[in-house]
């Protein structure tokens, strides 16, 4: 059976919506915060859901390219959050140290109140075979950029 783009697009697209589901569970279901980068992370796939929706209506053949783009742009941005997790280089202090944002100064001021601690992007709050979210955000968003290439190249 060979995939026409019609369907490629679609495989990409359900991809990550399948992502987003995925990062919702962790946060609602699992109680796991995002961080400021894995906030960051979620934007691109929105886009590319987006981006099928108009792929399907319209078969115009840009979509799928900017599909990839959004595939790689998350796919980078993955790749340097499990940097920054891993130690390999560093990010922003309020991203690694906390953060008071938010936060009245009144809150600031009250010795009794307890203030939350925001996720740090340099820590690692969840993994599978050695891989952080990150990780498998950008190995998964690599491959749904490849599935978008195809589509990309492919009849309609």
């Amino acid at each position: 059976m060979e995939i026409n783009r019609r369907m490629a697009t679609l495989i990409a697209g359900l991809g990550s919506a399948a992502m987003l589901a995925g990062a919702f569970g962790f946060q609602v279901i699992g109680g796991l915060s995002p961080c400021h980068l894995c906030v960051l992370q979620r934007w691109p796939h929105a886009a590319a859901v987006l981006i099928m929706v108009l792929a399907l209506a319209t078969n115009w053949r840009i979509w799928p390219w900017l599909g990839a783009i959004a595939a790689l742009t998350t796919a980078g941005i993955g790749v340097f959050h499990a940097g920054v997790e891993l130690g390999w280089w560093e990010y922003i202090s309020s991203c690694t140290q906390g953060s008071i944002q938010g936060l009245s100064a009144a809150d600031l001021l009250d010795p009794t109140k307890a203030l939350p601690t925001a996720p740090r992007c340099d820590q690692i709050p969840w993994s599978f075979a050695g891989i952080s979210m990150a990780g498998w955000n950008a190995i998964i968003s690599f491959g749904l950029a490849l599935v978008w290439l195809s589509a990309a190249t492919r009849r309609a």
